[in-house]
């Protein structure tokens, strides 16, 4: 059998409860044709790029499936069927990832600079930090010329 990815989203609209519903009833699709779902994440309601059927946010859901190309052909003709399902998307792959997905794994907060003003000094490019330019005062008045 072969590997697979699935990501599907979901409506905005529909509760947590539902989408789990969604991944249940594809899971035995899938299973009644002789396939196996592997892990199944839940991403959440995340925003969208750009409006899908006037949604603006939608339920991400991914799922790692070893199944006969039949029944993921099925799985993804009910999901055009069903109207809570906005996008869905299948990628073959050679082997599943161990642990979690890219979304879910955290930026190490370490790396990213503090808002405290504990940041690493900038420079001015080459020459080192920008000079004091003084006050207005200091400097000479520019010659101002009259336009006729």
């Amino acid at each position: 059998m072969a590997l697979y990815e699935h990501v599907f989203l979901a409506r905005q609209d529909i509760s947590a409860q539902q989408v789990d519903a969604l991944v249940e009833q594809y899971k035995g699709v899938l299973e009644a044709n002789g396939g196996k779902v592997g892990r199944v994440e839940n991403w959440g309601l995340k925003s969208l790029t750009y409006r899908i059927n006037k949604n603006r946010k939608a339920h991400y859901v991914l799922m790692d499936i070893d199944a006969p190309a039949p029944a993921v052909h099925e799985v993804e003709r009910q999901m055009r069927i069903n109207e809570d399902i906005l996008r869905y998307m299948t990628i073959a792959v050679e082997k599943h990832e161990d642990g979690p997905s890219a979304m879910m794994q955290k930026r190490d907060r370490d790396d990213r600079p503090r808002r405290d003003g504990d940041r690493p000094e900038r420079g001015f490019g080459d020459r080192g930090p920008r000079p004091d330019r003084g006050d207005r005062e200091d400097r000479p008045r520019r010659p101002r010329e009259d336009r006729a």
